[in-house]
């Protein structure tokens, strides 16, 4: 066994913290509170080759293997905790991989290139209102009509609204096309939202993520080309699995490259914060925190690379059932935003009454890792669900 990456992947993730400390950290506090992300700051990213890192070379891309792009999702988050840009990064890194393995090539020529040179927007729609993480409820229709695909219905809590809408884009879109086959009747479709006749959207103000829009897409009688049909039809239950693997790992990644930057700020501060005539690193309540955050971080570590090297050997080797790349990535799914959270609230308390301050900047961090708990990407209990399902078998799912 060995836990080391390659010599490669050291120099990347090196390469990456300096461009992110020079590019993105500077900009943090602005992503936040003006809640966009600076065109300059995608644009840079897009030539740096962190968008769509996970695309082909075919369509511009890099070609990354999860690994690389998790290192990538790591120290995005660690210079923006916020979680914003790891959004953006991710959900193009993940689903632009679901798009270059299954869309038609004209899709991918028309759509892709735009995405990695951080010109147009790449997202998830499956979310509605009254279905949540059950996509087999999914009330929005597609069906073919005279060369066209016709959509019908409604998606919410949708990451980039806003900037599709603003730059262009659109979302790999969820939809039901054989309602009688439950989810044997489900296909995805690109689905393009800026200037599109029946598109109309709405946007949410958010706890957290400020950088990054959330809203709602209404889809009214839109007609889009048969050619942003991904994949077969009535199989989009099946794609959709694959793609939600690829993102949840890299929300993964992200969440522990925000809880490491945090970390390594308290361990910083609670050696130079005195109080009773003693640092507050040799208290030993501090110090008991310390190592249990340590350990839940350094154990969400191995489970998240863990979860990326095995997405990697089923693509490059044909390793690994579906029924253990489930497990596997659920559990870092699982583990990491839940560890993340703990950690930056235990750092902001160390930080007593600065920690409560957007000058310490870690309320940023609390507020955007704990939407990956509530929701994004799958909430924690649809990962036990999951993990449960995969233990024990399907016949004891409900």
């Amino acid at each position: 066994m060995d836990f080391s990456f390659t010599e490669e992947q050291e120099l990347f993730r090196k390469s990456v913290r300096e461009f992110c400390k020079k590019k993105l950290a500077p900009r943090a506090n602005e992503i936040d509170e003006k809640g966009e992300i600076p065109h300059e700051v995608l644009e840079d990213m897009a030539a740096f080759g962190l968008l769509g890192i996970t695309i082909s070379e075919e369509y511009g891309g890099s070609g990354a293997d999860f690994i690389t792009a998790a290192i990538a999702a790591e120290e995005i988050a660690r210079a923006d905790i916020s979680m914003a840009t790891a959004v953006y990064y991710l959900v193009g890194a993940g689903w632009g991989f679901l798009m270059d393995r299954y869309a038609s090539k004209a899709a991918k020529e028309e759509i892709l290139p735009d995405v990695i040179k951080g010109k147009t927007f790449l997202g998830i729609a499956s979310t509605e209102a009254a279905g949540g993480s059950d996509i087999v409820s999914t009330s929005t229709t597609m069906e073919k009509r005279d060369g066209k695909l016709i959509l019908n219905g409604a998606k919410t809590f949708i990451s980039g609204v806003r900037e599709a809408a603003r730059y262009g884009g659109g979302y790999v879109t969820i939809v039901k096309t054989s309602p009688e086959l439950k989810h044997k009747g489900l296909s995805l479709c690109y689905l393009p939202v800026k200037d599109v006749q029946g598109i109309t959207t709405s946007i949410f103000k958010q706890m957290g993520r400020e950088g990054i829009s959330t809203g709602t897409i209404n889809i009214n009688s839109v007609e889009i080309p048969e050619h942003y049909l991904i994949g077969e039809w009535n199989r989009g239950f099946y794609y959709a699995m694959e793609g939600f693997n690829c993102a949840r790992t890299l929300v993964a990644a992200a969440c522990i490259g925000a809880a490491q930057k945090a970390l390594e700020s308290g361990i910083e501060y609670i050696k130079e914060r005195h109080i009773f005539g003693a640092p507050l690193a040799k208290f030993e309540g501090i110090q008991f925190q310390l190592a249990e955050d340590y350990t839940k971080l350094e154990a969400a570590k191995l489970l998240v690379h863990k979860a990326a090297w095995m997405l990697d050997r089923m693509y490059t080797e044909n390793r690994f059932s579906n029924n253990e790349i489930n497990k596997a990535v659920a559990s870092a799914k699982l583990v990491a935003p839940t560890a993340a959270f703990d950690i930056i609230k235990d750092v902001l308390t160390w930080y007593g009454a600065y920690g409560y301050t957007r000058e310490a900047g870690l309320e940023r961090g609390f507020r955007g890792v704990y939407s990956y708990i509530i929701g994004a990407e799958g909430a924690q209990n649809i990962m036990k669900i999951i993990i449960g399902r995969e233990i024990l078998g399907k016949e004891f799912t409900t």
